[in-house]
């Protein structure tokens, strides 16, 4: 039996996908704040603002991490002209990740505030972070053999889009080896990534732009 991805006569815009995942991530960093609690005692509410530094920590590097997530998923699917089940199947997934990193930001504040299970901490939260450049990584695969991209990015383009998400992957696992040893340097290495990946690709915006 013919599937609907196989019948040329239903193509499925980008723009429902893309405003989904638009408020799933708008909600991800909403629930980031939310796992920020407020100190007991108001008598020495100064000092337990202080000792909330690990939730402040947590707080903005996963705010700037889904933040840089949200802009390469618009990098990837500005160029999308159609999208497949397959894309939807794992854009769902890649969400489920998302939504899954407050829990993660949560366990490393809680960690490092405890000064236990730290090394645990970072690797759950490194891996949560993987988890999603794999997705990344898999999707682009699948838009460039599905011939699901414009045609105006260019070969250089997808190229180089490419090379930017399967950095991603050495990256944060670098991050996740360190950490398990030494749960700091792992975030560090982590976090060390972020301005690199809010800068532009080149070639993201089709031949003519890169040649100009």
């Amino acid at each position: 039996m013919e599937s609907d991805d196989d019948n040329p006569r239903l193509v499925r815009q980008p723009g429902r996908l893309i405003s989904f995942s638009d408020a799933v991530f708008a909600i991800a960093v909403t629930l980031l704040v939310l796992e920020i609690q407020p100190p007991e005692d108001f008598r020495h509410l100064v000092r337990g603002l202080g000792a909330l530094w690990p939730s402040y920590l947590g707080y903005a590097l996963s705010f700037l991490l889904v933040g840089q997530v949200w802009v390469n998923h618009h990098v990837m699917f500005d160029r999308v002209r159609h999208v497949d089940r397959r894309v939807l199947f794992l854009n769902t997934v890649l969400l489920m990740v998302i939504a899954f990193l407050p829990f993660s930001t949560s366990l490393l504040a809680d960690a490092i505030r405890a000064d236990l299970g730290l090394r645990t901490a970072v690797v759950v939260y490194g891996a949560t972070l993987w988890t999603a450049a794999a997705l990344f990584n898999v999707i682009w695969a699948h838009l460039r053999r599905a011939g699901l991209l414009d045609p105006g990015l260019g070969s250089a383009g997808i190229r180089a889009i490419g090379r930017r998400f399967a950095l991603a992957l050495v990256w944060i696992g670098s991050g996740i080896l360190v950490g398990a040893f030494v749960p700091i340097a792992g975030v560090v290495i982590i976090a060390g990534f972020l301005p690199a990946y809010y800068l532009p690709i080149r070639g993201e915006y089709g031949e003519e732009r890169a040649a100009a």
